[in-house]
């Protein structure tokens, strides 16, 4: 809302005067929409801050704001839009509009994914998205609200050269993965089944940025990316000619937006609110919007 400076007339203001700048106020109260600075914008629904569905949690960061970690390199659930310079994708959406229901701002912070957990605990954000599959190694330190079903896939050189359909098939290739992910262990997990059948170890390169991995596959330092499924299905259809789908999605679980275990009124914030955009439509529409209406949960 923008800000109008007016200069005194006299100390004291007529009632006519006082009706109509009542008036003026009221207008802009009611056209005061939502907005948040890290996402691309498109048709996600802006309730007004003013008349929040939610009531918000006392103890944020910044208060009238939900701080979000996320790690903003793992499309299209997150990712930085190059013509803007800001955070989008469904996640960013998603959060945006549950944010929105409490009448909160959004900020979302970009964070590495294997120390996103950690950082969460430490307080240096509210909650977080960013794709976090639930574990039950993981609920031992967060709690979870699910709200996505994806599973993993490999990504592969177009015509599959090496005639790659699972992480069986990846003994002695040379394979790229995101640091921090469940596909990291299970590519352990894979490896120690080739080196105890006696066949060649698989050579995992882990990077930070999703980006990155995929890079390793376009230069061909790697035969094939392991991710989720969603994510190969991005950069499959980003770069057509280029790449392909290596087999079949397997393990399909729940991603949850993670919440501390201590903050009970974050979590039963969150929850109501995401309850709130199924019921509306809001959800539904933010899963054609971005094109997974495979991994969309009941």
């Amino acid at each position: 809302m923008e800000a109008y400076s007016h200069k005194k007339r006299s100390r004291r203001a007529s009632k006519s005067m006082l009706f109509v700048g009542m008036l003026i106020l009221l207008a802009m109260l009611l056209s005061a929409c939502g907005s948040n600075t890290t996402t691309g914008g498109g048709s996600t629904p802006t309730p007004n801050l003013a008349t929040p569905t939610v009531a918000p949690p006392s103890d944020l960061i910044t208060p009238g704001t939900l701080t979000v970690g996320s790690d903003t390199t793992y499309p299209p659930q997150e990712y930085i839009d190059t013509a803007t310079n800001q955070a989008t994708g469904f996640d960013v959406d998603l959060i945006t509009a549950i944010g929105q229901r409490m009448g909160l701002q959004t900020k979302v912070v970009t964070t590495s994914f294997d120390t996103i957990i950690n950082s969460l605990v430490a307080k240096r954000f509210d909650v977080v998205i960013s794709a976090v599959s639930v574990t039950p190694e993981r609920q031992k330190k967060v709690d979870f609200v699910p709200y996505f079903n994806a599973g993993e896939s490999l990504l592969v050189k177009i015509g599959n050269p090496s005639n790659i359909k699972s992480t069986a098939d990846l003994c002695g290739q040379k394979v790229g993965v995101q640091n921090g992910t469940i596909e990291q262990t299970d590519l352990q997990t894979a490896n120690t089944t080739c080196k105890n059948a006696g066949k060649a170890a698989i050579e995992i390169t882990a990077l930070t940025n999703q980006t990155d991995v995929i890079q390793l596959l376009a230069s061909g330092r790697v035969v094939a990316t392991y991710q989720d499924s969603p994510v190969t299905d991005y950069f499959n259809k980003q770069h057509p000619g280029q790449f392909a789908v290596g087999g079949s999605v397997v393990n399909a679980g729940i991603e949850g937006i993670v919440v501390r275990k201590d903050d009970t009124a974050m979590f039963n914030a969150i929850q109501t609110a995401f309850n709130q955009l199924k019921a509306d439509g809001t959800y539904n529409s933010l899963i054609q919007k971005w094109g997974l209406t495979n991994e969309a949960i009941p």
